[in-house]
């Protein structure tokens, strides 16, 4: 099978830049080249069957027909060397860890503020800041106990964070189901491959639920809201790989400032809630009026201490992409360590000066919003017509605070099937991160790719594709 090289100038991840073949990726290039086109092609049939039968498909807002969508699976699979997972570890506990520390600092002593590190208007008067949650004291000081942290590798070699995710993030499933699949259909793979096993994330996961309460025992249940999310195949996934029961809010109610889980036997208290629900929906009382998702009261109960939010009320403030830039700066203020993984550089629109570089430089620039998801509100200067150049430039003045803008970095490309062969796409990388009694992480994370030639937006509601991350054990391989 004839694999297409890469683009020059770019940094991809099977081929060097004298096109030979990169170490940890020689026993899948060989599998590749010698491939039959027929059997990959049923292969690739099966997989889609799979996955329909399973379940494993999401639907975009705003669509008229509102059917689920199965997302698309690469049946090739993204490598890394264990001494580039070994350098990524270390930088993603380091992060983590800071971002936890800014969260108990913002809404406890604010000594990042005082200090004037960040400016105070950027952190009370974000929309995600929770004023209730100031001097509430949690178990181990935690906030974000699951961090999606996005990741992509730019032309020089190196990974950059992207932005950080720590209020609801999402696609751990399609992590593990990928892994699944490509261990269904290519077993013999695995056999000739040192590869790290991911398969025990279920039970870090509940490990870190339960280590969020102090309780011995804990009851842990996942609050989903409801089978119509777009995540819902992730919510019901994890409930059932970790044991807990997923509720929706009519599941449960507070009596006594106590959350309680209706069930056959009668009620039975819960203390850890895994939330997928947003902040202003989990208490019509304390949020939105109109909130059919959430518990009434769970605030309340939240404020005693009777039960524990994961992630805590209010974390969004730390992914917030105005406050992105300042993350390195977080891990020197509180760690006295120097960042180990880079930031992109990142102009702050709400700045006069950040402002009229980006307006002067559109066309050169990515602009997205400060509280945007899933590759909406975005503009990539290089790839935008004049209307959408435009009309970008309005916003931007109108609405400067609510904008950040960065340089239109090369993602790092890596071999896909498409329909004109094997091709090389741009992809990034979300590895999950999880904080409770310690820092843990699975090797690797969710591989998302940009299925369209030249597309650097991999989200799955913008046409993108999943695969398989592989961390090799060892570098000799």
């Amino acid at each position: 099978m004839l694999i297409q090289t890469p683009d020059e100038g770019l940094y991809d991840e099977l081929f060097d830049q004298d096109n030979r073949v990169r170490s940890h990726y020689k026993m899948l290039e060989e599998w590749l080249v010698n491939a039959d086109e027929d059997l990959i092609a049923e292969k690739r049939r099966e997989a889609d069957v799979l996955f329909q039968r399973l379940g494993i498909t999401f639907n975009v807002y705003g669509e008229d027909q509102g059917a689920d969508r199965l997302i698309p699976f690469d049946l090739i699979p993204r490598v890394i060397s264990a001494s580039d997972w070994q350098k990524l570890q270390a930088g993603l506990r380091q992060r983590v860890q800071a971002l936890n520390r800014f969260l108990f600092d913002i809404y406890h002593g604010y000594d990042i503020v005082r200090a004037g590190v960040i400016s105070a208007e950027q952190v009370f008067a974000n929309p995600q800041y929770q004023p209730g949650m100031q001097d509430l004291k949690l178990p181990r000081n935690l906030y974000s106990h699951i961090a999606g942290i996005d990741l992509i590798r730019h032309n020089d070699g190196d990974f950059y964070v992207l932005e950080d995710n720590l209020r609801c993030p999402s696609g751990v499933s399609y992590m593990l189901e990928n892994r699944r699949m490509m261990m269904r259909l290519f077993p013999e793979l695995f056999a000739h491959s040192p590869v790290a096993p991911i398969d025990h994330y279920p039970n870090l996961l509940g490990e870190t639920l339960r280590a969020a309460s102090l309780k011995p025992d804990p009851t842990v249940v996942v609050l989903t809201p409801g089978r119509f999310n777009s995540a819902y195949f992730e919510h019901a996934f994890l409930a059932r790989q970790m044991g807990v029961e997923l509720v929706e809010g009519a599941d449960l109610f507070v009596h006594q400032n106590k959350v309680y889980m209706k069930t056959t036997v009668g009620p039975q208290q819960v203390d850890v809630i895994y939330r997928r629900v947003d902040d202003d929906f989990l208490d019509p009382l304390a949020g939105n009026p109109d909130s059919m998702l959430g518990v009434p009261g769970l605030y309340a109960a939240y404020r005693t201490g009777n039960v524990v939010l994961t992630n805590a009320m209010g974390t969004g403030v730390a992914d917030d992409k105005s406050i992105y830039p300042y993350v390195p700066d977080m891990i020197r203020f509180y760690l006295d360590e120097e960042p180990i993984l880079k930031n992109v550089p990142t102009w702050q629109c709400r700045k006069e000066k950040d402002l009229q570089y980006v307006l002067d430089h559109l066309p050169e620039l990515v602009v997205k919003e400060a509280q945007g998801a899933g590759g909406y509100g975005m503009l990539i200067g290089p790839k935008a017509s004049k209307k959408e150049l435009s009309t970008f430039r309005s916003l931007l003045k109108a609405r400067p605070q609510d904008y950040i803008a960065q340089p239109t970095l090369s993602l790092s490309t890596c071999p896909t099937f498409v329909d004109e062969g094997v091709a090389p796409r741009h992809l990034d990388l979300r590895p999950f991160v999880l904080s409770g009694k310690k820092i843990q992480m699975v090797p690797g994370g969710l591989t998302r790719v940009a299925l369209k030639k030249g597309s650097l937006v991999v989200n799955s509601s913008q046409g993108g594709g999943t695969k398989d991350t592989w961390v090799m054990e060892d570098d000799l391989c």
